[in-house]
């Protein structure tokens, strides 16, 4: 494959409602999307997951623009056949920058598959035609909270319950929420980091819930102290920020850091490496899921793909479009008792819808690949 040249799209959408973390709030998605255009003709796309302000992670937008512009764009123009596998070799040569590696590499893994007439799924080796929907809800008011849950689970039929807690609103929701649907149900929690070990018996009084995980309990380098944390709970714990490789998966549950992994593409570097995490926590016996990072239709149909993988047994944060807008750029992902469709199309299976997409669109920038650039 060659590329001919690539264009950065700077888009916003405005979401339905605020979500907040115990972290930062969002009112809007600012992302970065990228598309690959080929000399066959084939448009690929990425999506960048990186927020606009490194509040999340030290990647942001701009800096992943940056990264692509001066190292990662140049490594690929170097190339004398492009694939994602050896863009993905290249990109070793520049440390770090998952995000900025992960939506390159997403752009050129669609184009790729686009031209082969292959969907993602088939290419990740999914084994399944539909994934079950989870919904991560925000911290809210009680009466808000109930109302999402009484909407997601009991009117919509998502399969998971995901709530954001934060020291002063843990014990509450939850016990707010399993009265509210009762027992069976499958609901987590998710601490983005604001623990300690200090707060060990706050932790566990969450144990008399039957949750089906803790996520992040503890700040991302803190790998040792969740697993002390671990041998204190009953409650599994899962990792979701240390987790970069196949290699600190492995390692965080071998420290018996981690019972569960959440596999999240940009974090990673791109579908490659989540593929390389799935199997090595499959390997191991550990169940993984798929994060979310309030993707578009571009990511959201990416992730929808990988979840269909064989050791993706737990509910990821797989939402339709409308959880959070009320247009998506892309036509709409949904959700059909409870269920999404694996995409099948080649490539990612969707693209933007033109009208939307430029509505969403603030800035866009072209980068021209030379017509050969010697090795």
């Amino acid at each position: 494959m060659r590329i001919e040249r690539v264009r950065l799209h700077w888009v916003r959408l405005p979401l339905v409602t605020p979500f907040r973390t115990s972290v930062f709030t969002e009112y809007d998605r600012e992302a970065l999307l990228v598309s690959v255009h080929t000399a066959e003709g084939v448009v690929g796309w990425g999506e960048c997951v990186a927020m606009a302000q490194p509040i999340y992670s030290p990647e942001h937008l701009e800096g992943c623009v940056q990264i692509l512009r001066e190292q990662l764009i140049p490594l690929v123009q170097r190339l004398p056949e492009v694939t994602a596998e050896r863009a993905r070799e290249a990109f070793t040569a520049v440390a770090g920058n998952p995000n900025a590696k992960a939506v390159l590499e997403m752009a050129i893994l669609d184009a790729q598959l686009r031209i082969a007439g292959v969907s993602l799924a088939a290419y990740l080796g999914a084994t399944r035609t539909s994934v079950e929907a989870g919904v991560s809800l925000g911290i809210m008011s009680r009466d808000e909270l109930l109302d999402a849950v009484d909407r997601f689970w009991n009117k919509e039929r998502y399969r998971r319950i995901k709530l954001k807690i934060e020291p002063g609103w843990d014990e509450e929701p939850v016990q707010l929420v399993r009265k509210f649907l009762g027992d069976e149900a499958a609901i987590q929690v998710d601490a983005n980091g604001a623990y300690t070990l200090d707060d060990s018996e706050r932790l566990a009084r969450l144990d008399d819930y039957g949750l089906l995980m803790i996520e992040q309990p503890l700040e991302a380098g803190d790998v040792a102290g969740h697993a002390v944390l671990a041998r204190r709970l009953r409650t599994r714990i899962c990792l979701d920020e240390p987790i970069v490789s196949a290699a600190t998966a492995a390692q965080a549950i071998d420290s018996g850091a981690a019972a569960i992994i959440n596999i999240k593409p940009g974090r990673v570097g791109g579908y490659l490496e989540a593929r390389d995490i799935h199997d090595a926590c499959g390997a191991r016996g550990v169940p993984v899921w798929v994060g979310g990072m309030l993707e578009t239709g571009i990511g959201r149909a990416a992730n929808v793909a990988l979840a269909a993988m064989r050791h993706f047994t737990l509910v990821g944060d797989l939402s339709a479009s409308e959880r959070f807008y009320q247009r998506d750029i892309t036509p709409p992902i949904v959700v059909r008792d409870g269920c999404i469709q694996v995409p099948t199309g080649p490539g990612i299976g969707v693209e933007p819808d033109e009208v939307a997409l430029e509505e969403a669109t603030e800035r866009t920038e072209w980068i021209e690949f030379p017509a050969r650039v010697p090795a």
